[in-house]
């Protein structure tokens, strides 16, 4: 192998390197959006949350979802707006938590 060969290589083992890790921190937010979303609607099934809760819950999940949609709109995701989007789940996580477990039911 010469070394443009070489070199060449390295360089489509590289992109092609940062191309899966975007894939997989894409998926990533994805899996944890959806398990999100269960956990909002297993708690309006099982009467957890009141609906101005759900209606709150929801719209963090869809605000969510926009940032992750601006985010991927270049076609690329950055570590800072990883990092954004990965902090914006956790808060949200955080919330369900709070309001499953906030003593409030539903009246059927």
């Amino acid at each position: 192998m010469t070394p443009n060969t070489l070199a060449r290589n390295a360089t489509l083992a590289l992109v092609l390197g940062a191309a899966l890790l975007q894939a997989h921190a894409a998926d990533r937010v994805d899996r944890r959006q959806a398990r999100q979303e269960q956990r909002i609607d297993q708690g309006i099934a099982s009467g957890e949350l009141t609906r101005p809760e759900a209606a709150r819950l929801t719209r963090g999940q869809n605000h969510i979802d926009r940032m992750e949609n601006r985010a991927e709109a270049d076609g690329q995701v950055t570590g800072r707006e990883a990092v954004r989007l990965e902090h914006a789940q956790d808060h949200a996580s955080r919330r369900i938590y709070r309001n499953k477990h906030d003593r409030q039911v539903r009246v059927r």
